[in-house]
Order: C-alpha cells, then sequence, then structure tokens
C-alpha cells in the first residue's frame, strides 16, 4: 500500500466546497427566477425555455458537455467575446461551476415550478387587491409559504452537482490539482490503480452523500406536514 498524501484528498474534496457553494449561490439566484418565469402559463416561448432547463435532466451529460464546449469554446462566438473579455471559462474553476450548475438546474427548477404552480390562487389574487405587486407576492408570501420545498429542490439539485463528472470532464479538463473535483479525483484514482486512495474519497463522497439525503428527508416530512 502506497502513502496517501493529504493533497490528493484535501485538494479535491476543498475544490468540491468551493464549487457547490458558488452553485449553490447561482441556483437562488437564477434558478428561482427561472421557475417563477415557468409558472406563468402565458410566457411567450415558455416551451422553450422549458426544453432548455429541462436538457441536461435527459440528455447524456458527456454530450451536454461536448455541446457547452462547442459554445464556450475559443472558436465560437461566445468564446471569442469571452477571450476579449479576457475571461476564462474553459478548463479552469469556471468552467467546473457551470458544468455543475447546468446538471443541477433542472433537479432545482422543476420541483419548486411545480410548488409555485400548486400554489393558491386565492391567496395571491387577495395580495394583488390588497396593492402588492406580483414580485412582492412571489418573495414575500409565496416563498416563505412554499420554503421546504425550495429547500428540498435546493438539496437535490447540490447532490446532483456535487456528483457530476461527465459536463465537468469536458469542461474542466480533468486537470489535476487545478480541476479535478473529488468525483474526477475517484476517476483518476481508479484509473492509476490507486484503490485505497479511490475507496477513501468514495467513502468520503457516501459520507457527505448521507447527510444530504437525511437533511432531504427531514424537509421532505417538513414539507408534507404543511
Amino acid at each position: 500500500m502506497e502513502a496517501i498524501a493529504l493533497e490528493q484528498i484535501s485538494n479535491p474534496l476543498w475544490l468540491s466546497f468551493k464549487t457547490v457553494l458558488v452553485t449553490l449561490i447561482l441556483f437562488l439566484l437564477l434558478g428561482v427566477p427561472l421557475a417563477y418565469l415557468l409558472s406563468k402559463k402565458d410566457l411567450p416561448l415558455r416551451w422553450f425555455l422549458d426544453t432548455i432547463v429541462t436538457l441536461p435532466l435527459v440528455f447524456p451529460p458527456i454530450a451536454v458537455g461536448f455541446f457547452l464546449l462547442l459554445l464556450l469554446g475559443k472558436e465560437s462566438f461566445i468564446g471569442q467575446l469571452l477571450i476579449k473579455a479576457n475571461i476564462e471559462i474553459i478548463f479552469s474553476f469556471s468552467g467546473i461551476v457551470i458544468a455543475a450548475f447546468v446538471a443541477g438546474l433542472p433537479l432545482m427548477v422543476k420541483p419548486l415550478q411545480a410548488s409555485i404552480e400548486q400554489f393558491p390562487e386565492e391567496i395571491k389574487e387577495a395580495s394583488y387587491l390588497s396593492g402588492k405587486s406580483k414580485i412582492y407576492t412571489f418573495l414575500f408570501i409565496v416563498l416563505p409559504t412554499i420554503k421546504n420545498a425550495l429547500i428540498v429542490a435546493l438539496l437535490i439539485a447540490v447532490a446532483r452537482s456535487l456528483g457530476e463528472v461527465g459536463i465537468t470532464l469536458m469542461l474542466g479538463g480533468n486537470i489535476i490539482g487545478k480541476t479535478d473535483t473529488i468525483s474526477l479525483a475517484i476517476f483518476n484514482a481508479v484509473f492509476d490503480g490507486e484503490y485505497d486512495l479511490a475507496m477513501i474519497l468514495s467513502g468520503i463522497l457516501v459520507l457527505i452523500s448521507l447527510l444530504f439525503f437525511i437533511a432531504l428527508n427531514i424537509f421532505e416530512k417538513r414539507k408534507q406536514l404543511i
């Protein structure tokens, strides 16, 4: 058994933690508004936006990563704009975050969208009649009421982001010490025959997953009681 350096465990773990933290913030800032928009039946091109959001859920992750690589790569129009703005996406931390965000987005948006659509119209109408705007009603009446559904969706999305491999492999490049998240570190360890390291990293990932599962069950029960 070869000695395992602490950095082989701490570096992927820290990178995954940073990625999940930034992704969680993006889910709140972008996922919640997207769920609100998709809950509107009269939204123009709603089907198109819904398709874009749902696509990572039904499409192979490696293919999604490939299309994002084409979209954001140096040869694309967007890629050229990013280069001019001195913004690095491919094979960087930003690429990992985008991969994690895209992977978990449908699991954040779709359950939350369903909860918003099921919210009683009478309560919203009463808020409108009292002079409150639709945005105010959503932020201060709807969201606080469905907060447990929001937390459950957030937990599922973050858990999916943590275990993402396919899209991250394409956008992050799996650069050791730079873009290898804990999931990719397990892949690398197995590929290199370092099964003891893979076992330790897998054990850590299982422990984190169990914590997510426990929290998920707690909030699911609380959601059912409301």
